[in-house]
Order: C-alpha cells, then structure tokens, then sequence
C-alpha cells in the first residue's frame, strides 16, 4: 500500500511523528509527503532525508496560501522548488480552491500561481499533484493543454462528470479516507476505473476515525474501494499501488 498524499509534516505530528511513521512502515511500502507552503517544502525534503526509501517528497503551495502569502515568500518558495527539483516526484500541491474564496483578487493570484507550476511541470517533466476545490472543471481546463507526465486530482470531490473526464485525458483521481463516510465517494469509486485510482489520507485530515487521521489508516480507503467494486482487497491494493509507482516514477522499488 502507498498513501499518496499526506502532510507527517504537519504540527499535529510533532509529539509522536516517529510513532506514526513506525505505525506506517508496518503497513505500507512508502507514503508522499506534500509540501503545501515554503517551511512545508522544507520540512518535507528534510522527512525524506530521513527516511529516505520511504518519504518522497512533492514540493508545492496550497492555493489557500497562494491567495494569501506575501509575493517575496511564494517567489522563495518557487526559487527552493526549482533547486530541490530532482529530490521531488512531483510537484504541488497546487491548483484552485474557490470552495470559500469571494474575492476575485484571491482568485486570480491563485491561478497565476497554479499556470506558474504547470509550466514547471512541463519544462521540469514533473507530475503535477492538483488541489481543487469547487473548481475542478477550471482546473482539468487548465492543464490539459499542456505536455505533463502525470496529473493527480488529490482528495478528489467533484462530479463524476468532471471526474470522467479527468479518466479520459489518462489521468489520476486520488480517494482519500473520506470516502469511509462519504457515499459520494463511495460512488465515485464504484464509477471510476481502478486504473486510474489513487488512495491517500490526506493527513492529518479526514479520518476515518475519531482524531487525528495518519498513514497507516490508508487501508480504510483500499477496503472500502474493494467493498463498493466487490472485487478483493489484494487486488485494489496490487492495482493502485502499481498507479502510484507508475506516475510517481517508483518502478521496481517495491514489492507486494
């Protein structure tokens, strides 16, 4: 199993993070930390120093701090990003969130942001790791117009229409651990063709259980999948994990 995509990096974690990622290496062959801000990215790239053949690091900047940060530390975060380039397997997460922006001045320098890693996806070869929230289709718009080797709708919630037509460009749509209480993505599971799922929890967020979520708990999502597809587990398990080794670009490192 590989939870692809979570924040260890996170405050949350700081009492007992090797506890976590202990409970995580019982379970799952690697985890993708993403980095959400200019200290995240630094914080991610130190995890994978750390552990180094099981943190791999996405380097990026959450659109909710897009909308926010002071030019200088988005140009610095930009700057890191490209010099820490080849330590990353992607790049985000980025992307749009309007789910509670009202301003278009927000709105804009979120897209601005966002059009600013597409290109770097394009000229770096990255795969881009997206956040998109209530501006799914604006984002799917945004990216299919360029060469990227690889797309991922992380903590994917929109339509199954939008969903559809990510699937159809080749790309990726990750389900998160919502999904144990959510039968929207209950259904989005049902609907969508494994070839194109990932499984990640989003830590320290959305857990399936009373808390703080963590890797480890990925395996709710991959048993939950199993259920609403009614297929076994092991083969959710073999599929997925083959996606997220293929766009991440983690061939032949593990084994199930």
């Amino acid at each position: 199993m590989i939870d692809a995509h979570c924040h260890v990096d996170f405050k949350e974690y700081n009492k007992n993070r090797e506890e976590v990622l202990e409970r995580a290496q019982e379970k799952l062959c690697a985890i993708i930390n993403s980095g959400a801000s200019l200290g995240g990215n630094r914080r991610t790239l130190k995890l994978n120093e750390e552990y180094p053949e099981f943190i791999y690091p996405t380097l990026g900047f959450h659109p909710h701090n897009a909308a926010k940060a002071d030019s200088k530390i988005i140009e610095k975060a930009l700057t890191e990003i490209i010099t820490n380039i080849d330590k990353s397997v992607a790049l985000g997460e980025t992307g749009l969130d309007y789910h509670e922006i009202k301003s278009d001045g927000h709105k804009k320098r979120q897209i601005n942001l966002f059009n600013r890693f597409i290109d770097l996806a394009v000229d770096y070869e990255k795969p881009l790791v997206i956040h998109a929230r209530a501006a799914e289709q604006e984002a799917l718009e945004m990216v299919k117009k360029h060469d990227i080797p690889g797309v991922i709708f992380h903590c994917y919630g929109g339509d199954i229409q939008t969903a559809s037509a990510i699937v159809d460009e080749g790309y990726y749509i990750s389900l998160s651990t919502i999904i144990s209480f959510s039968e929207h993505h209950q259904d989005l599971a049902r609907e969508l063709p494994l070839t194109n799922i990932l499984t990640e929890t989003d830590s320290p967020y959305l857990s399936p259980f009373k808390g703080r979520n963590e890797p480890a708990y990925v395996e709710e999502v991959l048993k939950t999948v199993a259920h609403v597809k009614d297929i076994p587990m092991d083969e959710v398990d073999r599929v997925t994990q083959k996606n997220a080794e293929k766009v991440f670009n983690l061939r032949n490192k593990f084994k199930i």
